[in-house]
């Protein structure tokens, strides 16, 4: 008999094959009740089982109207994605993100504007917080941002 885990996943995976452009977009609360589980069950799944290592970025937004957003991403695009993460690691310095920013612009994969709002968001000026953890945090939220560079680049491409 398949776990619970197994059959969000299967659900989740079908609700996917079915959406015409391969995003799925729910509410954690309303799945829960769907599978008579706690919340929490929909994060471990979501979490273990949609990954980007998996061909997966989730987005969430919590609290009321909040959602989860899955987007399978296309085969070509997760290799790079997955070098970039692997060159951040777990924590990063601003001019070694800015370096993989401005490499982003020159191949135009991001615009000037889009360049300019991620190096403002990675800046010491912005991430206020003593080293190490400011690395650490300016490494997740590059991270997260590539993640959705590529998921829109491949939408636009579309």
């Amino acid at each position: 008999m398949k776990s619970s885990a197994d059959l969000i996943e299967t659900y989740l995976c079908d609700l996917m094959r079915k959406s015409e452009n391969g995003v799925v977009e729910l509410q954690r609360t309303e799945l829960a009740q769907l599978f008579d589980c706690v919340p929490s069950q929909i994060n471990y799944v979501i979490a273990t089982r949609f990954t980007l290592e998996k061909g997966y970025v989730v987005e969430s937004k919590r609290g009321g109207g909040g959602y989860i957003r899955i987007r399978r991403i296309a085969p070509e695009h997760i290799n790079r994605i997955e070098k970039l993460v692997q060159a951040v690691g777990d924590r990063i310095a601003q001019k070694e993100a800015e370096d993989i920013v401005w490499r982003l612009q020159g191949d135009e994969v991001i615009s000037q504007r889009e360049a300019d709002m991620m190096r403002s968001a990675l800046s010491r000026n912005v991430l206020i917080l003593p080293l190490p953890d400011r690395d650490v945090v300016r490494a997740r939220v590059l991270s997260a941002m590539l993640a959705a560079v590529f998921v829109h680049a491949e939408a636009d491409a579309k």
